[in-house]
């Protein structure tokens, strides 16, 4: 349970503000909210337990240590990066705004796509090297669809006037503290 709830909350945080968010607002804005959700859950669960399954191999690779070191700096990179941001690019605008084929196969093409690489697939694989696969794999995968639904509603009842900076910041902020504790941790065990 754990695993499933550290998960859950790290990559719904690492989600906000995300381009997978972007891209689930602009489906939403032509496609029902049923099979945008069910496009979203079926790309994240695939991606998600392709990157739990890099995960253990790493895991199981490396002492405990260096695990929990190399985590640490990716969290503090994952803070970085939602820094600096992300937008999508006008090929993906494109890609979302002429979709005309099933809603459902649509979204979950475009959404495992763009999360291979994404900083979500990255931070599952870092939880994955220190939690069990299927909490990391339930909790990641629920936590992404969630903060994507969110999305959703909120853009939907808020004219997608989302307080950008805020997100942003409370983000980094989330992932910079566990990259500290991730750092500490070896020191302190």
């Amino acid at each position: 349970m754990q695993a499933l709830w550290i998960s859950l909350v790290v990559i719904f945080v690492a989600e906000l503000g995300d381009k997978s968010q972007l891209m689930a607002l602009t489906f939403a804005t032509r496609f029902k909210t049923g099979p945008v959700l069910a496009g979203i859950t079926a790309a994240t669960a695939l991606v998600h337990l392709v990157s739990v399954g890099l995960g253990r191999v790493v895991g199981d690779a490396l002492p405990t240590t260096a695990i929990s070191i190399i985590a640490g700096l990716a969290f503090l990179a994952f803070a970085a990066w939602t820094l600096r941001g992300d937008e999508l690019t006008e090929e993906e605008k494109g890609k979302a705004a002429k979709t005309t084929r099933n809603a459902f196969i649509a979204v979950a093409v475009a959404f495992f796509l763009s999360e291979l690489g994404d900083k979500t697939m990255l931070a599952t694989i870092t939880l994955a090297t220190q939690h069990g696969w299927f909490g990391t794999w339930v909790g990641s995968t629920v936590g992404m669809v969630a903060a994507d639904a969110l999305a959703i509603l909120v853009g939907r009842f808020l004219g997608a006037r989302l307080p950008e900076k805020w997100i942003k910041y409370g983000a980094a902020a989330a992932f910079a503290v566990f990259g500290v504790l991730l750092l500490a941790e070896p020191l302190f065990a």
